[in-house]
């Protein structure tokens, strides 16, 4: 029964990076190479979200060392985005992380595709992109 327990710790351990990391890097590279933009979103909206959830946790460590469950609570979660059956990065960055960006970036776009250039195209909105994206350089 002990080789069973220590087995299973074994498999727990490895749970979370390969979950966490190695499939989502797989997946990843095969979503750059495959010509589906669906795929592409999938794991762009994961590497986010991750990347949101590692930095909290980074500065929520003191209080999350007192919360036995975290790491198993942490492990569904990303199971939970990762898993093409849920799409659930995709999920999470559709219905809350688009609405923020597009509404402090983009105020003018109703809905729909988020889109680098204007319906009318006098390419306002591709101007605030490259704003966006460039540092001002004071005289």
């Amino acid at each position: 029964m002990n080789r069973f327990w220590t087995l299973m710790s074994g498999l727990h351990q490895l749970a979370g990076p390969v979950t966490m990391l190695l499939y989502p890097l797989y997946a990843s590279v095969v979503a750059i190479e495959s010509s589906s933009k669906q795929d592409d979103q999938q794991w762009l909206s994961y590497w986010i979200l991750y990347s949101f959830l590692t930095l909290m946790e980074m500065l929520l460590a003191p209080l999350l060392e007192w919360v036995p469950i975290w790491y198993d609570v942490k492990l569904i979660a990303v199971a939970w985005l990762v898993l093409p059956q849920f799409r659930g990065a995709a999920f999470i960055y559709d219905k809350f992380v688009r609405e923020k960006v597009i509404k402090r970036y983009y105020p003018g776009i109703g809905g729909g595709e988020f889109k680098l250039s204007s319906p009318n195209g006098n390419g306002k909105m591709k101007n605030k992109l490259v704003d966006l994206m460039t540092t001002k350089k004071s005289s």
